[in-house]
């Protein structure tokens, strides 16, 4: 029988960034048991440059990521979440639709990279951090043993991965 695939939304103001490449680590990392998506509150339109470069740099497919907003995850049609992750502060704080069939989330608030100034370098930086901080959540989240957890000690879990794993060193 085969394995069940998981849906996992992950959410943030402007689905430009951190949401994105959350996406595209869950499509590759999580091996076909889970089918990622991202989105925003108030999407940019586009996806942030250094984002895209980052995920080709680490051989991610790009195709197909864009910048959309949740609306499209709450109408009718849209596939039902099983985990729905905020990554940003804002998304965090904002009043999110209802999604279909009471999907469990988290909070994995992570700094901003695309609001770091300074150098090329120093923003490729920030985008590498958060990407590395991103795998590291996204790497404990896929080993969770999702059948034998029942949903409060998942509901727990869940939210220690946000808690837990913040350093930036």
């Amino acid at each position: 029988m085969a394995e069940r695939v998981y849906n996992v939304l992950f959410l943030c103001t402007g689905n430009s960034a951190r949401s994105i490449l959350a996406e595209s680590i869950l499509n590759r990392d999580g091996q076909g048991r889970f089918r990622a998506f991202s989105a925003g509150s108030q999407p940019k339109g586009e996806v942030h440059p250094f984002a895209i470069s980052l995920l080709r740099k680490m051989n991610h497919p790009i195709d197909g990521l864009r910048s959309k907003s949740w609306d499209e995850f709450a109408a009718d049609g849209a596939p039902i979440m099983d985990f729905v992750f905020t990554v940003c502060d804002n998304a965090a704080n904002e009043v999110c639709p209802v999604w279909p069939g009471q999907p469990m989330s988290a909070h994995w608030g992570l700094p901003d990279p695309a609001a770091v100034e300074g150098s090329e370098a120093e923003r490729h930086l920030a985008f590498a951090d958060t990407y590395r901080l991103l795998a590291n959540r996204i790497g404990i989240f896929t080993s969770l043993p999702m059948k034998s957890l029942d949903r409060l000690s998942l509901q727990k879990r869940l939210s220690e991965i946000g808690r837990n794993f913040t350093q930036t060193a």
